[in-house]
Order: structure tokens, then sequence, then C-alpha cells
């Protein structure tokens, strides 16, 4: 499956840069598990990949840093029967994170002050509670 990976319709990655690897899985299928190499693991080197923009790979290093060895990321599927689906669950989970990765930071927030409506409302909320919680009390003349 040397297929192009679409990440966004901006970001393809190539299929020659994705590398899969094929071994004995666990799990579901009984003897078929024991004599098929249907687990897959796809990796793609991130740290040298000619076809991200510099700005792109410095931000997807960044936020994926913790997934990296020596700047590739591996996924790896073992959940179906078939080698195929497992492939297509690879590549699926691989499209999801890169896109994760790849995707715009959040605005920066903007400090703000309570105002003195919701300060107050803040207080009476507190003193009502404490109203509440002091009638719960057992008196002192029982």
């Amino acid at each position: 499956m040397a297929e192009d990976l679409t990440v966004t319709r901006e970001l393809v990655i190539p299929g020659s840069e994705l590398h899969e690897r094929f071994s004995r899985s666990s799990g579901p299928g009984g003897q078929h598990v024991n004599t098929t190499d249907s687990r897959v693991e796809l990796s793609f080197d991130l740290a040298n990949s000619p076809s991200l923009p510099e700005w792109l790979r410095t931000r997807m290093l960044d936020r994926l840093a913790t997934r990296l060895v020596n700047g590739v990321l591996t996924i790896a599927a073992s959940e179906q029967r078939a080698q195929l689906q497992n492939r297509a669950a690879a590549r699926d989970r691989l499209a999801a994170l890169l896109r994760a990765a790849a995707a715009a930071p959040p605005p920066v927030r903007r400090a703000t002050k309570p105002s003195r409506g919701a300060k107050e409302r803040r207080i009476a909320a507190k003193k009502r509670r404490g109203v509440t919680k002091r009638n719960r009390r057992a008196s002192p003349e029982d």
C-alpha cells in the first residue's frame, strides 16, 4: 500500500516516506494469529521528511516530542485479524496524529477581571451556602 497519506487538504505525505513492518499479532484470531503477520507498524521519519515545510516540521516535532524516537513516529495496529484492516487503521491513526500536531495553536487568552456584579453574586452565593451549613449544625442547647 504505497499510497499517499492525506493528512489535510494542504498536507499529503508521499507513500515513499512511509515504512511498514509486519509481525505476528496477539489478540483475536486464535490459531490464525500464530500463522499470519497481521500486526502493522507504520513509521514516518518526521525529522527528515522533505514533504513538510520547515515551520510545520518544527511545530510537529515540538508537539510529538514524547512519541518520537530519533525523529521517527511509529504507529502500531493489531486490533483486527486481517493485515489489510490493520494497515488502514494504522494509516488513519497516523493521519489523525499528524493532523492534531499540525493544527494552528489556539489564540492567546487575554486576562480579564471579573465584573463588580460577578464579584457580588459570588459573595452572595458564598453567604447563602454558609447560612445553609450553619442551619445544619446541632444547636448548643440540645
